[in-house]
């Protein structure tokens, strides 16, 4: 038997209605979007009906959507073009502490080529505090980069205040909307959005398929293209575009609109329960705010255990994660663990629980019968190992 599936965090499993809806465009459907004749025009209008569902879901126009092959791509895109666009104005960027990788790491590849990066610390509840923003917003900032939600604990940044705060003194918000999308309700212009990184292999959508929010009204964000060649994508991104990928990112999108209200109430009522259990171990913490974070989402750290044997001796009958599947092959303690104050120790022993639409109450209580008797064997097994403390 194939353990039960508690990593939606890391990707979903195709919906068989994503499926279905993507089938044709392998094959009879088969044109080129950029094709002048019968068939390239089909392939058009599917691609088009995809970025229309897409733009409706976050409150934008259909030409704000540019596709591109995830969210690294969409976020390299929005940073690196806008800082490349923008040297006019200024130098100066502004992140967070917890951010993926994929925002992390152009924002130093700019750092290296002469900008000025500011990594704002978060509280122990993994939320920005917004003084500390204030603050460290200047008149040379060009842009700041927040993360919807987190893909670790789930905790949902203040977009409209962080937004507000950019939009007072026109810098341009980047957001990182990845694991968001279709799980809360977004929308660019309540929250004063710039540019938002997406992607479909995270809501029951293909992987390798994803689009990128550009603003083109109040402001026009310019962007400097990353990749060059034909044109596509209001010449932001060239290359062919992939109707298969772009029809069923379109269908994911359309089927978590209308299921996000309901499943978001199911997937929050069976995370706590599954808290409410795990309670019975002592030394075990929470990692991010108990509220403001995704209904699915829950991460925890244990005392008194090493992380690479919990996850082991989990292993045949759950299959999580202790942090990002990005970087699941580094050997470092999770960045975003230690920026809300967790010992190294404490952040390796850590699990995340990502729950999702197929997740069942009576999968959660095997899940927590399995944890609780793992934690106590290695516990016994280490009978002089101190306690651990919360941070």
């Amino acid at each position: 038997m194939r353990p039960i599936y508690l990593d939606h965090h890391a990707t979903t499993p195709v919906d068989p209605q994503v499926l279905a809806a993507m089938l044709p465009y392998f094959s009879a459907a088969f044109g080129n979007p950029g094709s002048a004749h019968a068939y390239g025009w089909e392939a058009e209008a599917a691609v088009e009906q995809a970025r229309e569902i897409i733009a409706a879901a976050i409150a934008a126009t259909p030409e704000e959507i540019i596709f591109t092959s995830g969210a690294t791509e969409a976020n390299n895109l929005a940073l690196i073009g806008a800082a490349e666009a923008n040297l006019s104005r200024g130098r100066h960027l502004v992140t967070i502490a917890t951010e993926h990788s994929a925002v992390l790491a152009p924002c130093r590849y700019l750092e290296s080529l002469g900008f000025e990066l500011t990594v704002l610390p978060v509280q122990p509840d993994g939320l920005l505090d917004l003084m500390q923003l204030e603050q460290a917003l200047r008149p040379d900032t060009i842009l700041v980069s927040a993360m919807a939600a987190n893909n670790e604990i789930g905790v949902l940044q203040p977009l409209a205040e962080i937004g507000a705060r950019c939009r007072d003194r026109g810098i341009l918000l980047h957001t990182d909307a990845a694991q968001a999308l279709g799980k809360i309700p977004l929308d660019v212009e309540a929250m004063s959005i710039d540019l938002m990184s997406l992607t479909a292999h995270k809501l029951y959508g293909p992987k390798g398929i994803g689009a990128l929010y550009v603003r083109r009204r109040q402001p026009r964000v310019q962007l400097a293209p990353q990749l060059r060649g034909g044109g596509q994508e209001r010449g932001l991104r060239s290359g062919t575009l992939y109707p298969p990928q772009i029809v069923g990112f379109g269908k994911a999108v359309e089927i978590s609109q209308a299921q996000m209200a309901t499943e978001a109430a199911r997937a929050r009522g069976l995370r706590d329960r599954l808290w409410a259990n795990l309670q019975v171990l002592p030394d075990i913490y929470r990692n991010g705010h108990p509220e403001q974070r995704l209904p699915s989402n829950l991460n925890v750290s244990i005392g008194g255990v090493d992380g690479s044997a919990l996850l082991l001796g989990l292993r045949s009958v759950v299959a999580l994660s202790s942090g990002s599947a990005c970087a699941s092959a580094g050997t470092a303690p999770s960045h975003v663990l230690t920026a809300l104050g967790r010992s190294p120790t404490l952040a390796y022993a850590s699990l995340r629980f990502g729950l999702g639409r197929n997740t069942t109450a009576d999968q959660l209580e095997s899940v927590a019968a399995a944890v609780i008797t793992t934690v106590r064997s290695l516990r016994q097994a280490r009978p002089a190992a101190t306690p651990a403390t919360t941070f």
